[in-house]
């Protein structure tokens, strides 16, 4: 029941053969021919005039972006004349002078005048690192006459006219320093500036790989990389599919793919790219990023990190998290023992992690959400008479996101009904006040992670992951785990609702029927209502004894 076949852990290019096989009459592709909103704005950029100049372009703050741009600018107007900086000093932008010797005045030209109709291409941080000198640079690109300052205090002349420059600017920065440019000065986004984004990806359907794959030829051409073939292509774009996390997407970043096909060009020997070159590319990749991945598997066989792959145990399952470490190029998954005790109360679900302050805005919310729709689920006219504390056992940093809500739904409902859980299987996803599950994002390096601590522990035939149904089209699996789950020795199953998930864990219905689980908890209230006596506290003491 809702297990997932290999070929829906993996992209599947089989539809693309067609293109494939013409690989080598493909056409290159220009950068700037796959970012339509891009090339329209510094089209439109180029031909406007009154308040209109500034283009603020969302982007990775690197030259490598400011250099396309640029090069896309010259190519689209003759009347322009396009530089870009990486430096913002007052004595490079603007004119300046000095006094010679015989006290004539010397007039020294800046950037913006040395040469007519200027489109300067600048960092936002360049900007936010000067904002003193911000308005000037705005009255200048508005128009406004800028007085030329001198190159030292004493040779300030009022006989110096004002310099009315005739520029452009194109800002490029991130979301986060476009925001700190607005805080500067409001009205930069919202009244002065044309807006636009470099997009980050590119959307795959069956008409448009060809000028993706144009766009491949065209990086290798302009970094001098050799060509690949099919193989080559087909791993390339499993590579990217896991880079954007959608496998209906593939990366455009520029940057990306020059690092992953140099790798593969030293594989090669800048020879002809093979599928062999390209995958042992991103495995050797993989292998020198993969130091703390392989210390966190040490720990859980040196039983120093306690996570269980076989049998059953009541209030306690295998949620999974993805670990972010500074300094580290890449997130990789490791799984998390939640558990879950019950004890006589006023129904209360303590959430350790956000009592410890070790838990986030969003987990609360996700435990909240998950409270909520056990107790709709029960439809209770009154509170639990039990109280419940959850925790991530061994977790000593900050645990965040609601993709964990899922597995502690799991485990609180195990803990009250004293239904055993399955530890062969580990559970990820979010879930809503219906009992609905949502997508979460780690997808891939959360399966990974559970997979390599079940490898290593021995399988058994039964292991794997619970998952999402929406989060499908998220998965390109390594290819060691699409190898496991095609000879069923590791399995992935979707899921879309509670109803679905307490069967494969518990091996019983969540609810509906005799011995659901929900009607296991409602008989444990039920019991306990009938021998509900309130007792003193000696003789609960007492009662220890008997």
């Amino acid at each position: 029941m809702n297990q997932v076949n290999w070929q829906f852990v993996t992209p599947q290019f089989d539809h693309f053969r067609h293109v494939l096989s013409e690989l080598h009459n493909i056409e290159q592709t220009d950068y700037l021919e796959l970012q339509p909103r891009a090339a329209s704005a510094l089209e439109a950029f180029t031909i406007s005039s009154g308040m209109h100049r500034f283009l603020l372009v969302n982007c990775g703050d690197n030259s490598v972006f400011r250099g396309l741009i640029k090069e896309a600018l010259q190519e689209t107007i003759s009347n322009h004349n396009v530089l870009s900086t990486e430096s913002l000093a007052v004595d490079q932008l603007f004119d300046t002078y000095r006094l010679d010797k015989n006290g004539q005045i010397e007039m020294l030209a800046g950037q913006l005048s040395q040469v007519e109709n200027v489109i300067l291409i600048v960092s936002a941080n360049l900007i936010l690192a000067n904002p003193l000198l911000w308005p000037k640079i705005k009255a200048a690109m508005l128009g406004e006459p800028v007085l030329p300052k001198p190159l030292k205090a004493e040779w300030f002349s009022p006989q110096v006219e004002p310099v009315v420059y005739q520029s452009k600017m194109v800002i490029t920065g991130d979301r986060n320093q476009l925001a700190e440019l607005d805080y500067l000065d409001e009205d930069l986004l919202s009244v002065l500036s044309m807006y636009t984004e470099l997009e980050e990806d590119f959307h795959l359907d069956d008409d448009n790989l060809t000028p993706y794959i144009g766009y491949l030829k065209w990086l290798c051409n302009r970094y001098e990389l050799p060509s690949f073939d099919q193989d080559a292509l087909l791993r390339l774009l499993t590579a990217g599919v896991r880079e954007t996390e959608d496998q209906h997407y593939l990366p455009l970043s520029p940057l990306w793919l020059r690092n992953i096909l140099s790798l593969a060009a030293i594989e090669s020997d800048n020879y002809l790219i093979t599928g062999a070159n390209m995958d042992r590319a991103i495995e050797e990749k993989q292998f020198r990023e993969s130091y703390l991945p392989h210390r966190a598997i040490d720990d859980i066989l040196d039983g120093q990190v306690i996570i269980e792959t076989t049998g059953e145990q009541i209030g306690q399952i295998n949620g999974l998290t993805v670990i972010d470490v500074a300094g580290h190029p890449v997130s990789y998954g490791e799984p998390a023992r939640i558990s879950c005790v019950i004890h006589f109360g006023d129904g209360d679900v303590s959430d350790v992690e956000r009592k410890a302050e070790l838990g986030g805005n969003l987990h609360a919310k996700g435990m909240m959400i998950m409270q909520a729709f056990l107790s709709s689920a029960l439809r209770l006219d009154e509170p639990l008479p039990y109280s419940a504390s959850i925790v991530f056992e061994q977790s000593y940093s900050e645990v965040d996101g609601d993709s964990a809500s899922l597995a502690e739904l799991c485990c609180l409902v195990s803990a009250l009904s004293e239904q055993p859980i399955d530890q062969q299987i580990a559970v990820t996803g979010a879930v809503d006040q219906f009992g609905r599950v949502q997508a979460v994002g780690g997808l891939n390096e959360k399966i990974e992670g559970f997979y390599q601590v079940c490898k290593h522990q021995g399988f058994t035939g039964e292991q794997g992951v619970i998952l999402p149904e929406t989060n499908l089209k998220h998965l390109a699996l390594h290819k060691e785990v699409v190898e496991s789950i095609k000879a069923k020795e590791f399995h992935i199953w979707a899921v879309s609702s509670i109803d679905e998930v307490i069967p494969l864990i518990m091996g019983k219905p969540f609810r509906g029927e005799e011995d659901s689980v929900l009607s296991m908890i409602a008989e444990r209230i039920e019991n306990f209502a009938k021998h509900d006596h309130p007792q003193g506290f000696v003789e609960r003491i007492k009662n220890w004894f008997v």
